[in-house]
């Protein structure tokens, strides 16, 4: 590493250990998440999540992906139906992943046409991973793995090239002269496994979906048969988007 990306990638981490600064809209999802960490009745769920109408349809609509993509057979009628199927898990995860989508919408450009090709990448693994999972399914593999816990891992695929991304927008508005884009590729390209579980750990995201990930890169390896971190890894696989390819 430069000594200019050096500092760069220290001023990169700082910015991605400040929760609020990345993700933004903190007045729904802390109370959401010590909801969910308290396992409160569904009832109070239900009042913080529709105190946001968007962000209550924006789970409505998932909850309903795994049913149209064939993995459920009910679909969801209201808020309390996808709230209780989902889990807190789940819930949590969506909810994080929708203001996360949010902010970055508020990003300057070149860095929000930048960072909207990372998420519509996202969506589309997801796609990708649900189509797997039922192929999986069909051709008889005997495994257990929840529909939603799959989306929700692979709507992280590329975590970190989005989080490095939007701490670099957020750094050079603050300088007087920018930083070239060409720092950023080359902490995409050199240091996105370390940035990565960095914001896993600094914005509060659950253990198993860290470790998850981990699977799904290639950097850390399971017996688990049912980790949905297997099915994202060959998805990640073909598009040649491993951190640490097979």
């Amino acid at each position: 590493m430069t000594s200019l990306e050096q500092q760069v990638f220290t001023q990169v981490k700082a910015i991605i250990s400040n929760e609020e600064q990345v993700i933004g809209r903190r007045g729904i999802l802390i109370p959401l998440k010590k909801a969910l960490i308290n396992e409160a009745d569904i009832r109070i769920v239900i009042d913080i999540v529709s105190a946001d109408p968007a962000l209550a349809a924006h789970l409505l609509l998932r909850s309903n992906s795994a049913h149209s993509a064939g993995m459920i057979s009910t679909k969801s009628r209201s808020v309390k139906d996808c709230l209780i199927r989902l889990g807190q898990v789940n819930i949590y995860r969506y909810a994080f992943s929708f203001y996360l989508k949010e902010r970055l919408d508020e990003l300057s450009e070149p860095y929000k046409k930048l960072v909207q090709g990372y998420w519509a990448l996202n969506e589309t693994i997801a796609d990708d991973c649900l189509e797997q999972l039922r192929e999986q399914i069909e051709t008889g593999d005997n495994i257990n793995i929840d529909a939603d816990e799959m989306q929700t891992l692979a709507l992280f695929s590329v975590f970190g090239q989005v989080i490095v991304l939007t701490a670099f927008a957020y750094l050079n508005a603050e300088l007087s002269r920018p930083v070239s884009l060409k720092v950023l590729k080359s902490l995409i390209d050199n240091q996105q496994q370390q940035l990565s579980l960095d914001a896993f750990d600094a914005l509060g995201l659950d253990d198993d979906l860290r470790e998850e990930f981990l699977i799904a890169h290639n950097l850390r390896q399971t017996q688990n048969p049912d980790s949905p971190g297997l099915v994202l890894r060959r998805v990640l696989s073909k598009r040649g988007l491993l951190i640490n390819p097979l």
